[in-house]
Formats: C-alpha cells, structure tokens, sequence
C-alpha cells in the first residue's frame, strides 16, 4: 500500500481586548502579568514574538534553524491586538507582515492572513447589517497586514443558523480595498 501524504491546518486566533484604562488612557501595570508590565506585553512575549522567530530543535535540544510560523500558519489579528503591536512592539508587528509576505510566495499569491471581524459578537445572533459593519470594519485592519483585499473573514463563536448573511467582503466594504498606509492603520 503506498504510503499517503497527510496534512494539517493550523490555525492562529490572535485577539487581545482593549486592557487601557479609559479614563487615563493608558494600561496600567497587571500584577498577574508579572515580571511584564501587563497581559499585552507578557502575550507578546511568550507568543506573538516567539512565533515570529519559533526555534526548530534536534533530539539533542539544539537549534537547528529558526522559523517564521506567520509564513506557514492560517491566522488573523484582532484589531485591537494590531494596533498595540503597531505601536508597542514594532520588531513583532514586522515580523507578522514579512511571514505574510513569505505566505504569499509560497502559495501561489494566497495569504496566510485572514480577516476577523472587528469585535468578539456572536455573529449568527447579530442582525444583517451589525454582520456587515463587522465585515466592513474588518477590512481596514487586514490591510495593515496585507496589500490586497481578503480573501477570507474569521467569525467570533460559529454556530448553525438559519439566519444567513450573504456578503461577502467586496460586498461589504463596496468594493473598496484598504491599501496599506497609515490612514486605513488608523482607522482600525
């Protein structure tokens, strides 16, 4: 019997909720998080950065080269999450934007990057145009990811339904891409 090739789907779901203080507009130190100032920052650490440069070892523990997970895994990025790392961690932000980058040549022009929806709602509860402003509000953050429109858009807690929404993202952001720049950065 010859032998078969098997494969597997690995999915990131990079979400952090918004943690500043709203009345002083800042994150105030989480002592849970220790030694880090905050969740953000520990998260970061131990995740977003690690899987940006992921260690390969052989049996005898010792590096043998050095990955780049964002370039092999499907995942996406809160928008929240990637406006921290924009600003608080610049070293992890580009190491997600150059494994998209290596995504794209290695799967024919596809990205490894996918949409979320802007918040955590339960989508298949939410009215239609609640699910199209979700869509809509997701484009602009994917775009600080990649140069193109998405191609495919996470959604927050699936379950079945019969209450169908039949858009798609060119449907709902109007056929406007979101180009990469510091004005659709911002208006994520």
């Amino acid at each position: 019997m010859a032998a078969s090739k098997r494969f597997i789907c690995i999915h990131g779901h990079f979400y952090q909720p918004p943690r500043e203080n709203p009345w002083l507009e800042t994150v105030e130190t989480q002592d849970a998080a220790a030694p880090y100032h905050d969740w953000n920052e520990r998260i970061c650490a131990e995740c977003y950065s690690t899987n940006g440069a992921a260690r390969i070892v052989n049996n005898k523990n010792k590096i043998t080269r050095i990955v780049n997970n964002y370039a092999r895994i499907s995942f996406n990025f809160g928008p929240t999450l990637l406006s921290w790392l924009m600003e608080n961690a610049p070293r992890t932000y580009r190491m997600i934007l150059d494994g998209e980058q290596r995504s794209r040549r290695s799967y024919r022009g596809h990205s490894s990057a996918m949409a979320q929806v802007y918040n955590h709602i339960i989508l298949p509860l939410a009215s239609r145009r609640d699910r199209i402003t979700q869509i809509r509000w997701a484009s602009p953050t994917i775009n600080t990811i990649t140069a193109s429109c998405p191609r495919a858009c996470g959604w927050p807690r699936p379950r079945p339904t019969t209450n169908r929404c039949s858009c798609s993202p060119s449907t709902a952001s109007s056929s406007r891409c979101w180009r990469r720049t510091s004005a659709s950065a911002s208006a994520a």
